[in-house]
Order: structure tokens, then C-alpha cells, then sequence
């Protein structure tokens, strides 16, 4: 029987790089760490660490014990989670959103969630998809309305063990032009056409893609101004800071005359929207309940022309 104790030193020890930075971590000393260690190499027969003057190196069966590790503090603490919930006076959840998709797809799930279960306290909590994946794994958060740019999901085989991906829409991106722009007028546009223009962000995660694409197309990203809001960024086209790229959750419902939309030629990038629910023998009915209702209000959205 493997200790789960032990597993935690174990894991302390991977994640510090030394016994001495995990010991303080644990609030052990050094050498409990080792005798840690030590009795669970001896369980299991083989080595699981290696001391240099370099600091410390997982053998191979010790990194499987700290994948394993990793799982069963989640589980863990899942389990610590639903335990709360279980002996809480009403039935509550938790539900994780970044911003723009909670905007637009929350209000019309919660009102259909909230209808049919009025006696659930919700809890929605606002965090980047990045932060979202180790509250679900974690139980403080019952599921997460989250995205991923073009590419594998967040939850591949072997990526994210536990979690499971509920796939709800696609959310293209625009150019958004001062109107007054040369190229305001087209009906579409690749930003490769726009390689000398100013730009302005909206978003980190926006800005890893067009550096990638600028080069793919061979040209520099010349930024003119990074903000951490669409709607700002917007606002900063219009005044003829730059140009930027917007997905279509986040355009202004009504743009301002001084601001041209334009569709990005194909092959268009797009923001893929789903939702995040942890692996579990026995699904959380509420959690269950407002997937469902996050996946009709994606159903009944309606497409930018």
C-alpha cells in the first residue's frame, strides 16, 4: 500500500527541486523529508529520487507516482468539495466564466438553470480558461464555461486526466478598422494585408495569436496599444490608435460610425467555446443541469451576418 503521505513529500520534492525547499514547504524538517522518501522507495522496491550537487531528479517511477499524485489531491479534494455541498443548509454551485463568454452566453443559461432550481445558491466566479482547469480539477469550481483558440481541446488524452470537454460554439474573429481606413470598405480581409497597420489588443491570449500568424506571414507585429478589454480596445480603434481583432462575442452590439467590420478571409481563426465538468462516477445533477443550459443558450445564439 502506497502512503498518501508520502505522495505529498514526493510531490513537494518534484515541484521545489530539493528536499531542503520542500521540507520548508511542508513544515518539515530536511530529514523527515528523506525518511519520507526512504520508506517509500522501500514500499515500492525502486528508486523514486536522485540527489545531486544539481538538486533533485525523478526517476521514472517517480514521476508516475507524482502524475498519480496529482490526481488523487484532486480527487481529493473533489471529494472534501461535494462533502461541503452535501452538508450545506441549501445546495449550492460553483460555476467559473471568463468574461466575454459569460456575458454572452450565462444570463440565458442561469435564467433557464434558475427557473427549474430555484433552491440552488449559485456562485459565479471569473477567471482565464488557464485558471479555470485547476479549479474544476480541484472542486472549487462545480464546472467552468471556458475556450481554446484553434487546436487540441484543453482536456486531450493524457493533457488534463479527470476533466471532461462539453464542446458549445465556435466565436470567429473580426478586424475591427477606423471606418476612415483604407481597406474599411472590403468585405473581407487577411491580416497579412494589414502588416504595416498599428495594433491594438484586447487580449494577451490574442496577442500570442497574431505573433504567430505574423510569422507564418513573414512580417513584425507592430502593437500600438494593449488593453485587457474588447470593448476598450474598440474604443481605441475609433480614435485611430490601430486596427484590432475581435471575436465576435466581444464586438460592439451597435459599432460606432467610426468603426468598420470586417470578416477575416479563411481560413478564420476562432475561439471554440465549451464547457468543463470533472470526471466522476457519480455526475453533480446541478453542474449536469446547467451544461444542458449553457449548450441551448449556445444553440439558440445567433451568427454575425
Amino acid at each position: 500500500m502506497i502512503d498518501v503521505q508520502r505522495l505529498r513529500v514526493l510531490r513537494a520534492v518534484a515541484e521545489h527541486g530539493s528536499f531542503n525547499r520542500a521540507a520548508g514547504a511542508l513544515l518539515l524538517t530536511p530529514s523527515a523529508v528523506s525518511q519520507h522518501i526512504a520508506a517509500l522507495e522501500r514500499g515500492l522496491g525502486h528508486p523514486v529520487a536522485v540527489r545531486s550537487t544539481r538538486g533533485v531528479t525523478l526517476t521514472e517511477p517517480g514521476r508516475l507516482l507524482v502524475e498519480a499524485a496529482e490526481t488523487i489531491s484532486a480527487e481529493l479534494d473533489q471529494v472534501r468539495h461535494e462533502i461541503d455541498r452535501l452538508t450545506a443548509p441549501r445546495p449550492r454551485l460553483t460555476v467559473a466564466t471568463f468574461t466575454s463568454g459569460g456575458r454572452h452566453l450565462l444570463p440565458g443559461a442561469l435564467s433557464r438553470f434558475v427557473a427549474a432550481h430555484p433552491e440552488v445558491e449559485l456562485t459565479v466566479r471569473e477567471c482565464e480558461p488557464e485558471d479555470a482547469v485547476p479549479m474544476v480539477r480541484a472542486g472549487a469550481a462545480d464546472l467552468a464555461l471556458s475556450y481554446h483558440f484553434d487546436g487540441p481541446t484543453p482536456v486531450g488524452a493524457g493533457v488534463r486526466p479527470g476533466l471532461d470537454w462539453l464542446p458549445l460554439m465556435e466565436d470567429p474573429l473580426w478586424l475591427v478598422l477606423p471606418r476612415g481606413h483604407r481597406l474599411a470598405d472590403r468585405s473581407s480581409l487577411s491580416p497579412a494585408e494589414l502588416a504595416g497597420e498599428r495594433w491594438v489588443l484586447g487580449c494577451l491570449k490574442t496577442e500570442a495569436f497574431l505573433r504567430r500568424y505574423a510569422e507564418q506571414a513573414g512580417f513584425d507585429l507592430l502593437v500600438g496599444a494593449s488593453t485587457t478589454d474588447y470593448f476598450f480596445a474598440q474604443t481605441l480603434v475609433a480614435a485611430g490608435v490601430g486596427v484590432s481583432l475581435v471575436p465576435e462575442v466581444s464586438l460592439a452590439p451597435d459599432p460606432p460610425a467610426e468603426l468598420s467590420v470586417v470578416r477575416v478571409e479563411p481560413p478564420r481563426p476562432a475561439r471554440h467555446f465549451g464547457v468543463l465538468l470533472p470526471r466522476r462516477r457519480r455526475p453533480h445533477p446541478y453542474a449536469t443541469a446547467l451544461a444542458e443550459a449553457l449548450s441551448a443558450a449556445a444553440s439558440g445564439r445567433e451568427a454575425r451576418p
